[in-house]
């Protein structure tokens, strides 16, 4: 753990060679609750989940979280082929990352792209998961969020400082977030962006923008997908100024999935940023009530105290890594 730090930092290598970055926020005595997964939206990253984190880790029923800089994000390496920046392909580093843990039946929340791939992922490993928050994401994106998005995605400025990164912030969230604050923005440009010699720097690879601009209308409705959700329970976060999930999408889910809940959080557009006490209240209540009454181990391999080794596997090689993680 790095000195000042309230999480440790993993590394490893991927089946195809890329190294990803990650996070473990270890509670402070050893848990037997189900441990959580955070996936980010498309351009986001780890940082977008600190405060969640903490709470979950420190709460009152305390858990091991961990977090997942999918490739080109964060501090993640950026793929040579933009092509890779695909929700299978993504979905197929999770399984890496929970191979490498030795985890499985985890808790995920899954922020838009992040709520994709737990959707794919529950119909292609659905022993990988057991209780799923998905943030702002359904198995339908309207278009209108979607065209918003393509609009920004790598087009967005390169910030001369902290100032500026939290001014372009501001500009991006004012209008579907308007209760959040120049402090709230500037927290937010720290999410956003990397830090590099105490600058702001582009934290996702630009080339993402590739992957929207070859899109040919809206991206097909995952319903199959989401259906293979059905075996376990699911909380559906809502931004009530949102323009990628429907009011319509989310009363078809409830349709669809007798297990899930809804929550819409007031005042906030797509993602809800999951800082506000009540809706990680939410989420630690659902997690708590979703957790089943048998040892440890039914999460894992892992001794639910121990993953000390986990920060240890900063790798250089694919081949090693494959051999020391079994991946």
């Amino acid at each position: 753990m790095a000195t000042g730090q309230e999480f440790e930092d993993i590394y490893f290598t991927c089946r195809d060679g890329l190294r990803l970055y990650g996070r473990h926020y270890r509670p402070e005595t050893p848990s037997r609750a189900r441990p959580v997964l955070c996936l980010a939206g498309l351009t986001r990253n780890s940082r977008d989940f600190h405060d969640v984190a903490m709470a979950l880790s420190r709460g009152a029923v305390p858990r091991d979280v961990f977090t997942l800089d999918t490739r080109g994000r964060g501090l993640s390496d950026h793929d040579a082929n933009w092509k890779n920046y695909a929700v299978p392909i993504e979905t197929q580093d999770v399984i890496d990352f929970l191979t490498m843990l030795g985890l499985h039946n985890v808790g995920v929340i899954g922020t838009s792209r992040g709520g994709l791939v737990s959707m794919v992922l529950a119909a292609v490993q659905p022993s990988l998961i057991g209780a799923v928050v998905l943030n702002d994401i359904g198995p339908v994106i309207d278009a209108e969020g979607l065209a918003r998005i393509a609009g920004y995605v790598g087009r967005v400025p390169l910030a001369k400082n902290w100032e500026d990164a939290t001014r372009i912030v501001g500009d991006l969230f004012r209008r579907d977030f308007p209760k959040m604050t120049d402090k709230d923005f500037e927290a937010v440009a720290r999410q956003l962006f990397n830090e590099r010699k105490g600058k702001p720097a582009r934290g996702y690879d630009p080339k993402l923008a590739n992957c929207l601009s070859v899109l040919d209308g809206p991206i097909p409705e995952l319903w199959p997908q989401f259906e293979a959700m059905k075996r376990v329970p699911v909380l559906v976060i809502r931004g009530a100024n949102t323009d990628l999930l429907s009011e319509k999408t989310v009363e078809e889910m409830h349709q669809r999935h007798p297990r899930l809940k809804s929550l819409t959080v007031p005042d906030e557009g797509h993602a809800p940023l999951l800082r506000d006490a009540p809706t990680i209240s939410a989420i630690a209540s659902f997690f708590a009530e979703t957790d089943e009454p048998r040892d440890g181990a039914r999460y894992g391999t892992l001794s639910r105290g121990d993953f000390g080794h986990v920060s240890r596997l900063v790798s250089t090689s694919p081949l090693s890594t494959r051999r020391e993680n079994s991946v």
